[in-house]
């Protein structure tokens, strides 16, 4: 067990990350995971930058959060910043995990083999179809959701994944809310209403191809406006005029 005033500086420290610095950690954490395996003992800011797709002052930021600064010419530690990584982001003990809907979706995510190695062990699968129900998958036979409340209690899981459909998703969150389940992954489509010391993670793929669909279009457009530039036309490549409004070339874009 870790020292009191240690518990208490890694809280501190934990209520001044920005969330989104938080995602950033995790990315940081599967990078420096990756290179310990290889044999590495040090990286450099520029290397776990590029990397992690971001800059290396923003890098320098999120570590300073965990007050590991590096040392000039040498860099950071690894096995150091991944025992920081993982205590700032709870990682120092595991997390059981329970899958509610197994279907395509629900099924891949049992079977996925990454989860045991990260501290998120799946103990628990959930399904309404008779079929399915007592049937193993990945090794874990499947219980009826209505034994969502007493299953999660006797084997202490704390995150639920929710891969059903949309008309099922608040009923089977409060099911497992009701069997001591603090955080909640939900694949569903749809926004879940939980108690306040539940703390609930969206994943909307088609949200997500959208967003992406987004980007596409826009560089697609901007290649287009470019083309129009080189023509020599009078007014090619000039704003257009949308009369005030919002929207259209005027946009801004984070």
């Amino acid at each position: 067990m870790p020292a009191v005033s240690e518990v208490e500086d890694t809280a501190v420290r934990a209520k001044q990350i920005p969330e989104a610095a938080v995602a950033r950690l995790a990315v940081y954490l599967r990078i420096l995971s990756g290179l310990a395996e290889q044999g590495a003992t040090t990286v450099s800011s520029e290397e776990l930058s590029a990397a992690a797709g971001v800059n290396s002052a923003k890098l320098r930021k999120d570590l300073s959060y965990l007050g590991s600064y590096g040392t000039r010419g040498v860099g950071y530690e690894v096995q150091v910043l991944v025992s920081q990584i993982e205590r700032i982001l709870g990682l120092t003990r595991q997390h059981r995990v329970a899958v509610v809907g197994i279907g395509n979706l629900g099924h891949a995510l049992a079977n996925y083999g990454g989860f045991p190695g990260r501290g998120f062990p799946v103990e628990a699968l959930f399904d309404l179809d008779p079929d399915l129900v007592g049937v193993p998958v990945g090794g874990l036979p499947v219980s009826h959701m209505d034994e969502i409340p007493r299953v999660c209690a006797e084997r202490e899981i704390s995150v639920g994944i929710i891969a059903t459909p949309p008309t099922a998703a608040q009923s089977v969150c409060d099911r497992l809310v009701a069997g001591g389940v603090q955080c909640i992954l939900n694949f569903a489509p749809v926004v879940l209403q939980v108690p306040a010391h539940v703390e609930v993670r969206k994943v909307d793929l088609a949200v997500e191809l959208q967003i992406l669909s987004f980007h596409v279009a826009r560089r697609a457009d901007s290649a287009a406006l470019e083309n129009q530039g080189d023509t020599g036309l009078p007014g090619a490549g000039l704003p257009i005029d949308n009369g005030g409004k919002d929207g259209g070339l005027g946009m801004v874009v984070r």
